[in-house]
């Protein structure tokens, strides 16, 4: 019943049939084996991604093949995704990075030209635009995640469209051989999105950080990166789950409209409202603000800030009690180790590992109000020397 209504909701909002999936990796690892690729077959992605990217493509028995990104968008640069293309490349996927949009039309000539799939990865970007057009409806398929942290959230889910009718086809048949998730599972979700509703702020923020990450380690908890997903990258049994009755009703609440607009639309403008602020305060302290590209709108997930000492910089803020995010920790977050299994190689990509060395996020979100905002404005003023600034200098090696 909420899954039927919740799919004709997405429809009405992209303009474009949905097939949902029990996570964003879900639907990702649906669209490539949509493809009917061959082993060994290569997928380009950016080299500042999650982990959740690579190891579908694995899964698959298909090869990650990293592109360095762009040092003011962080999305993927353009520019070396062609001296990264074999015989062997049959996409490339496009992240939108915190919000922002890669710049999908020039990466849809160099696809054209090699005849490749276009794949955006628009887990941080439901609700941004490219060129007026709403993120999704410019590839030839995209995949949503609406895990915990992302623009609206149903605890853990996944969404993926296509603009080709033969692609659809397929994504409906892997929809419906989708297993359901366990009992156990669903019920567990239910009762993290209570607590989230009725707990989760940011005076609790570093407690519950603290909390959530040591839960997923130890695979006692649903959503972000667990155990096994940092280990190696080997598909668990039952991965291709379905969508649940639980997430749609949760995902529903974001599509009623209010005044005629829908609540999504208004917590994408709550967000980046917050980012002006932020951007004002950081002009006021001297540092350029975050690159928005003429192409996109940005929805600003995340706000974005490198910062000289990632370490100390999370200590100061957690002495203050300032919610601070680390995406990405890794050219593929959260892995810091045997990179190889991921056939990453570590020293290739000099602006994806520096931003990962030195990034961090400032909140957007809906709980974070002008008092709260007024206090991150006095940290970062206090550490005004710890900051880099909003973008990857030129002379960035001296900061290392």
């Amino acid at each position: 019943m909420y899954v039927e209504a919740f799919k004709e909701s997405l429809k009405q909002y992209l303009g474009l049939s949905p097939f949902l999936f029990w996570k964003g990796r879900v639907a990702l690892y649906s669209i490539l084996k949509a493809f009917d690729l061959k082993p060994g077959d290569e997928i380009i992605i950016p080299a500042f991604t999650c982990v959740v990217v690579p190891n579908p493509i694995i899964y698959l028995g298909l090869k990650p093949i990293y592109v360095d990104i762009d040092p003011l968008t962080f999305t993927i640069n353009v520019e070396e995704i062609e001296k990264k293309i074999t015989k062997r490349t049959k996409a490339i996927i496009a992240q939108n990075t915190f919000g922002l949009p890669a710049d999908i039309d020039l990466i849809r000539e160099i696809a054209k030209k090699y005849n490749l799939y276009v794949v955006e990865d628009a887990a941080h970007g439901f609700g941004s635009k490219y060129k007026g057009k709403k993120s999704g409806t410019l590839a030839d398929a995209t995949f949503f995640s609406t895990q915990w942290n992302k623009p609206f959230s149903t605890g853990i889910g996944g969404i993926a469209v296509t603009t080709h009718k033969g692609l659809a086809q397929k994504l409906k048949k892997l929809e419906q051989q989708a297993v359901k998730p366990p009992l156990k599972e669903e019920l567990f979700l239910k009762t993290l999105l209570k607590v989230r509703e009725k707990f989760l702020n940011p005076n609790v923020y570093w407690y519950a950080v603290k909390i959530y990450r040591k839960l997923s380690e130890w695979n006692l908890i649903l959503g972000s990166s667990q155990g096994y997903e940092l280990e190696k990258p080997v598909e668990p049994p039952n991965f291709l789950k379905c969508f649940t009755e639980i997430q749609a009703k949760e995902g529903l609440k974001y599509f009623q409209k209010e005044n005629g607009e829908y609540k999504i639309d208004k917590l994408i403008q709550y967000r980046q409202k917050v980012a002006s602020l932020y951007r004002e305060i950081l002009t006021d302290l001297g540092f350029e603000p975050p690159y928005e590209p003429p192409y996109a709108e940005h929805t600003y997930l995340k706000f974005p800030l490198l910062v000289r000492d990632k370490k100390k910089f999370f200590r100061l803020a957690e002495e203050r009690k300032i919610e601070l995010g680390d995406w990405f920790l890794s050219p593929i977050h959260p892995i810091k180790r045997n990179y190889e299994l991921w056939y990453y190689q570590y020293g290739e990509n000099p602006i994806g590992e520096f931003t990962s060395r030195h990034i961090v996020n400032l909140p957007t979100h809906e709980r974070i109000d002008k008092s709260y905002i007024d206090r991150i404005a006095e940290f970062l003023k206090k550490n005004k020397d710890e900051i880099i600034g909003c973008a990857v200098p030129k002379d960035y090696e001296r900061y290392e």
